[in-house]
């Protein structure tokens, strides 16, 4: 008997059934034409997407998947994935001795309950990941896409996109899925842009965007005050304060370049 796969809320599943949609979320993945691309497929699920990227003679494919019932039913239908298949928890997953010979591509249909922490650890290793191609919900997907002056654009939008050129691809309705979620979804793709260096503290420069866009109603004089008085030097007794060219504006205002200048000036204090 065919095992099969019940969907679990806890694990945010929701399989995708238009093939259609399957193959051009696998196409969406941009190989090296010098060499097969080390890509990892998050959440393989019933296979939906894997059965298309096994295919693809340009890519050397590995999954992860943490729900035994989705990795006994990819053993009874797609035994191809099985020897490359990892039962674990990507979040909590080393890329680096899942792929020790070089980059990795990330794909997959992401669960919308982490679909912001599997960005988060995108960004922890960008050095070795020059791709993701991520289906997830579509207002997410808005707001890691958009840029300055736009409401949906955040923490997550400036973080990645210092370091990536992000393209929103296409929407995906609810109905393409069992079950249905309730809302739509959308595939975006990100690709490592030609920046080596913030040229600013990067850790400061998360810090930044975090309190800023953490009371984005507020302008930056006060939305980074805590930030400031930290960055102060106490034996002038002097108090670092953020810039006039933004101290009136908020955080939406603000380009990536705009954020790099911003902690910049604020380290130089």
């Amino acid at each position: 008997m065919t095992t099969r796969v019940k969907p679990k809320k806890h694990l945010g599943q929701h399989f995708l059934a238009n093939d259609d949609i399957a193959r051009r979320i696998a196409a969406a993945l941009v190989s090296d034409p010098e060499a097969k691309m080390n890509t990892l497929e998050v959440g393989c699920g019933t296979g939906a997407l894997t059965r298309h990227l096994l295919q693809r003679s340009d890519i050397r494919l590995k999954g992860i998947e943490i729900d035994g019932e989705s990795i006994a039913y990819l053993r009874d239908n797609l035994p191809a994935i099985m020897p490359n298949l990892y039962q674990a928890d990507f979040l909590r997953s080393d890329l680096r001795k899942i792929f020790p010979e070089g980059d990795i591509a990330i794909i997959g249909n992401f669960p919308y309950n982490i679909s912001s922490q599997i960005f988060f650890k995108v960004l922890d290793n960008k050095d070795i990941v020059p791709q993701v191609v991520g289906m997830l919900q579509k207002e997410v997907a808005e707001r890691l896409a958009s840029g300055p002056g736009n409401k949906s654009y955040g923490i997550l939008s400036v973080l990645l996109q210092a370091w990536y050129d992000i393209e929103y691809l296409f929407t995906v309705g609810e109905n393409e899925f069992v079950p249905p979620p309730k809302v739509k979804s959308a595939v975006i793709r990100l690709r490592r842009n030609s920046r080596t260096d913030l040229g600013c503290d990067p850790t400061l420069f998360k810090q930044v965007v975090k309190a800023a866009f953490g009371q984005r109603r507020k302008t930056l004089r006060n939305s980074l005050k805590e930030i400031c008085a930290r960055l102060a030097v106490p034996a002038r007794n002097d108090t670092a304060a953020v810039p006039d060219k933004f101290a009136g504006l908020r955080p939406e205002q603000l380009s990536v370049e705009d954020f790099i200048e911003l902690t910049e000036a604020l380290e130089q204090q």
